[in-house]
Protein backbone atom coordinates (compact mmCIF):
# COMPACT_ATOMS: atom_id res chain seq x y z
CA UNK A 1 0.00 0.00 0.00
CA UNK A 2 2.91 2.29 0.79
CA UNK A 3 4.46 1.94 -2.33
CA UNK A 4 1.03 2.46 -4.36
CA UNK A 5 0.26 5.40 -2.53
CA UNK A 6 4.18 7.00 -3.08
CA UNK A 7 3.28 5.62 -6.95
CA UNK A 8 0.35 8.71 -6.71
CA UNK A 9 2.36 10.99 -4.81
CA UNK A 10 4.87 11.40 -7.39
CA UNK A 11 2.81 11.39 -10.26
CA UNK A 12 3.37 7.72 -11.81
CA UNK A 13 1.15 5.76 -13.55
CA UNK A 14 -0.81 3.97 -10.59
CA UNK A 15 -2.84 0.43 -12.44
CA UNK A 16 -6.60 -0.70 -12.07
CA UNK A 17 -5.00 -3.12 -9.77
CA UNK A 18 -3.00 -1.25 -7.39
CA UNK A 19 -6.18 1.57 -7.69
CA UNK A 20 -8.53 -1.67 -6.37
CA UNK A 21 -6.10 -2.91 -4.18
CA UNK A 22 -5.44 1.04 -2.23
CA UNK A 23 -9.00 1.20 -2.35
CA UNK A 24 -10.06 -1.58 -0.62
CA UNK A 25 -7.42 -1.36 2.04
CA UNK A 26 -8.73 2.40 2.84
CA UNK A 27 -11.72 0.87 3.35
CA UNK A 28 -10.81 -2.15 5.47
CA UNK A 29 -9.03 0.77 7.51
CA UNK A 30 -11.92 3.27 7.93
CA UNK A 31 -14.30 0.73 8.93
CA UNK A 32 -12.04 -0.86 11.45
CA UNK A 33 -11.68 3.05 13.29
CA UNK A 34 -15.48 3.55 12.63
CA UNK A 35 -15.97 0.25 13.85
CA UNK A 36 -13.99 1.60 17.12
CA UNK A 37 -15.19 4.67 17.59
CA UNK A 38 -19.19 3.56 17.33
CA UNK A 39 -19.56 5.26 13.83
CA UNK A 40 -21.97 5.01 11.50
CA UNK A 41 -20.30 3.66 7.90
CA UNK A 42 -22.91 4.58 4.99
CA UNK A 43 -21.97 3.41 1.11
CA UNK A 44 -23.31 4.58 -1.48
CA UNK A 45 -22.61 2.68 -5.02
CA UNK A 46 -24.47 1.90 -8.43
CA UNK A 47 -23.33 5.16 -10.31
CA UNK A 48 -21.31 6.46 -13.24
CA UNK A 49 -20.20 9.82 -13.39
CA UNK A 50 -19.74 12.20 -16.14
CA UNK A 51 -20.39 10.10 -18.81
CA UNK A 52 -20.45 13.48 -21.30
CA UNK A 53 -17.07 14.23 -22.13
CA UNK A 54 -17.27 16.79 -24.42
CA UNK A 55 -19.64 18.53 -21.53
CA UNK A 56 -17.24 17.54 -18.71
CA UNK A 57 -14.85 19.70 -21.01
CA UNK A 58 -16.33 22.45 -20.82
CA UNK A 59 -18.43 22.75 -17.54
CA UNK A 60 -16.08 20.01 -15.12
CA UNK A 61 -17.01 17.45 -13.27
CA UNK A 62 -20.35 16.92 -11.57
CA UNK A 63 -22.59 19.10 -13.68
CA UNK A 64 -25.14 16.63 -14.67
CA UNK A 65 -24.13 14.01 -16.60
CA UNK A 66 -24.32 10.81 -14.23
CA UNK A 67 -26.58 7.91 -14.63
CA UNK A 68 -26.70 4.69 -12.91
CA UNK A 69 -24.48 1.58 -13.05
CA UNK A 70 -25.34 -2.08 -13.15
CA UNK A 71 -21.99 -2.99 -12.15
CA UNK A 72 -22.79 -3.64 -8.53
CA UNK A 73 -22.24 -7.58 -8.27
CA UNK A 74 -23.41 -9.33 -4.99
CA UNK A 75 -20.24 -10.94 -4.80
CA UNK A 76 -17.74 -8.34 -4.27
CA UNK A 77 -20.43 -6.57 -2.17
CA UNK A 78 -20.36 -9.12 0.20
CA UNK A 79 -16.66 -10.43 -0.04
CA UNK A 80 -15.78 -6.42 1.20
CA UNK A 81 -18.48 -6.63 3.70
CA UNK A 82 -17.03 -10.17 4.93
CA UNK A 83 -13.37 -8.89 5.14
CA UNK A 84 -14.47 -5.65 6.86
CA UNK A 85 -16.24 -8.21 9.39
CA UNK A 86 -13.14 -10.39 9.58
CA UNK A 87 -10.90 -7.24 10.14
CA UNK A 88 -12.07 -6.24 13.25
CA UNK A 89 -16.39 -6.36 12.66
CA UNK A 90 -18.43 -4.04 10.65
CA UNK A 91 -19.52 -1.48 12.36
CA UNK A 92 -23.28 -0.37 11.53
CA UNK A 93 -23.66 0.27 7.61
CA UNK A 94 -25.95 1.65 6.03
CA UNK A 95 -26.10 0.32 1.97
CA UNK A 96 -27.52 2.47 -1.11
CA UNK A 97 -27.84 1.52 -4.20
CA UNK A 98 -28.66 4.23 -7.35
CA UNK A 99 -29.72 1.07 -9.25
CA UNK A 100 -33.16 0.31 -8.11
CA UNK A 101 -32.46 -3.58 -9.33
CA UNK A 102 -30.02 -3.94 -6.79
CA UNK A 103 -32.85 -3.41 -3.72
CA UNK A 104 -33.91 -7.34 -3.41
CA UNK A 105 -29.91 -8.08 -3.44
CA UNK A 106 -29.19 -5.55 -0.61
CA UNK A 107 -32.52 -7.13 1.42
CA UNK A 108 -30.86 -10.35 1.25
CA UNK A 109 -27.29 -9.35 2.23
CA UNK A 110 -28.60 -7.08 4.99
CA UNK A 111 -28.96 -10.71 6.82
CA UNK A 112 -25.64 -12.40 5.97
CA UNK A 113 -24.24 -9.51 8.76
CA UNK A 114 -27.01 -9.03 10.97
CA UNK A 115 -25.82 -9.25 15.04
CA UNK A 116 -27.04 -8.05 18.13
CA UNK A 117 -24.33 -5.01 18.08
CA UNK A 118 -27.57 -2.86 17.25
CA UNK A 119 -31.27 -2.83 16.33
CA UNK A 120 -31.39 -2.93 12.43
CA UNK A 121 -27.30 -2.79 13.02
CA UNK A 122 -26.69 -3.74 8.54
CA UNK A 123 -29.64 -0.87 6.94
CA UNK A 124 -30.75 -0.72 3.29
CA UNK A 125 -30.51 3.17 3.29
CA UNK A 126 -33.40 4.67 1.41
CA UNK A 127 -34.41 5.46 -2.30
CA UNK A 128 -31.35 7.45 -3.27
CA UNK A 129 -31.18 10.35 -6.21
CA UNK A 130 -32.57 8.79 -9.39
CA UNK A 131 -35.19 6.89 -7.20
CA UNK A 132 -36.20 9.63 -5.00
CA UNK A 133 -39.22 9.56 -6.27
CA UNK A 134 -42.94 8.39 -5.19
CA UNK A 135 -42.41 5.28 -7.40
CA UNK A 136 -38.53 4.65 -6.12
CA UNK A 137 -39.30 5.34 -2.32
CA UNK A 138 -42.30 2.72 -3.06
CA UNK A 139 -40.71 -0.12 -5.08
CA UNK A 140 -37.56 0.05 -1.76
CA UNK A 141 -40.08 0.13 0.95
CA UNK A 142 -41.73 -2.57 -0.29
CA UNK A 143 -38.97 -4.91 -1.30
CA UNK A 144 -37.57 -3.75 2.34
CA UNK A 145 -40.40 -4.79 3.90
CA UNK A 146 -40.92 -8.35 1.58
CA UNK A 147 -37.22 -9.22 2.72
CA UNK A 148 -36.20 -7.55 5.69
CA UNK A 149 -37.87 -5.39 9.11
CA UNK A 150 -39.67 -2.12 7.80
CA UNK A 151 -40.03 -1.35 11.43
CA UNK A 152 -36.47 -0.92 12.05
CA UNK A 153 -35.87 1.25 8.68
CA UNK A 154 -34.42 4.51 9.15
CA UNK A 155 -36.15 6.90 6.70
CA UNK A 156 -35.36 9.46 4.49
CA UNK A 157 -31.89 11.27 4.43
CA UNK A 158 -30.77 14.60 2.85
CA UNK A 159 -27.24 14.53 1.95
CA UNK A 160 -27.36 18.18 0.16
CA UNK A 161 -26.66 21.29 2.53
CA UNK A 162 -29.78 22.97 0.58
CA UNK A 163 -32.06 23.87 3.53
CA UNK A 164 -34.91 23.77 0.92
CA UNK A 165 -33.69 20.37 0.39
CA UNK A 166 -35.36 19.27 3.68
CA UNK A 167 -38.76 19.43 2.05
CA UNK A 168 -37.90 15.81 0.58
CA UNK A 169 -38.59 14.31 4.14
CA UNK A 170 -41.81 16.06 4.12
CA UNK A 171 -42.58 14.29 0.72
CA UNK A 172 -41.39 10.72 1.82
CA UNK A 173 -43.05 10.58 5.48
CA UNK A 174 -46.50 11.27 3.26
CA UNK A 175 -45.59 8.51 1.03
CA UNK A 176 -44.77 6.07 3.12
CA UNK A 177 -47.66 6.58 5.12
CA UNK A 178 -49.63 6.04 2.11
CA UNK A 179 -48.51 2.85 1.20
CA UNK A 180 -48.59 0.88 4.69
CA UNK A 181 -52.09 2.53 4.85
CA UNK A 182 -52.91 0.81 1.59
CA UNK A 183 -51.61 -2.32 3.07
CA UNK A 184 -53.98 -2.28 6.20
CA UNK A 185 -56.90 -0.89 3.82
CA UNK A 186 -56.12 -4.51 1.69
CA UNK A 187 -56.19 -6.27 4.47
CA UNK A 188 -52.47 -7.03 4.19
CA UNK A 189 -51.33 -5.89 7.47
CA UNK A 190 -53.48 -5.14 10.85
CA UNK A 191 -55.55 -2.30 11.69
CA UNK A 192 -53.47 -1.97 14.81
CA UNK A 193 -53.40 1.54 15.42
CA UNK A 194 -50.88 1.54 18.70
CA UNK A 195 -48.45 -0.66 16.76
CA UNK A 196 -48.82 1.49 13.51
CA UNK A 197 -48.20 4.37 14.78
CA UNK A 198 -44.57 3.06 16.77
CA UNK A 199 -43.65 2.26 13.19
CA UNK A 200 -44.76 5.02 11.38
CA UNK A 201 -43.19 7.10 14.46
CA UNK A 202 -39.97 5.07 14.14
CA UNK A 203 -39.40 5.55 10.69
CA UNK A 204 -40.30 8.69 10.11
CA UNK A 205 -37.58 10.05 13.73
CA UNK A 206 -37.08 7.31 16.53
CA UNK A 207 -35.04 4.99 14.98
CA UNK A 208 -32.90 7.40 13.66
CA UNK A 209 -31.95 8.86 16.78
CA UNK A 210 -31.38 5.47 18.33
CA UNK A 211 -29.08 3.97 15.33
CA UNK A 212 -26.80 7.39 15.36
CA UNK A 213 -27.05 7.59 19.00
CA UNK A 214 -28.34 11.42 18.96
CA UNK A 215 -28.77 12.94 22.23
CA UNK A 216 -32.26 14.72 21.91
Amino acid sequence: MEKIFEKGLNHEAVTALECDQYKTAFLLFIAKEYKRLGWVMQLHYGCKRDNNTTMYNKLGPDTGYDCISNFAPADQLTNMLDAINENGGLPKTILYSLNPGDDELIGTVLGCFQNSDAIGKIQQGSAWWFNDNKTGMEKQMTSLANLGLLGNFLGMLTDSRSFLSYSRHEYFRRIMCNLIGTWVENGEYPYDKENLTEIVKGISYNNAVRYFGFDL
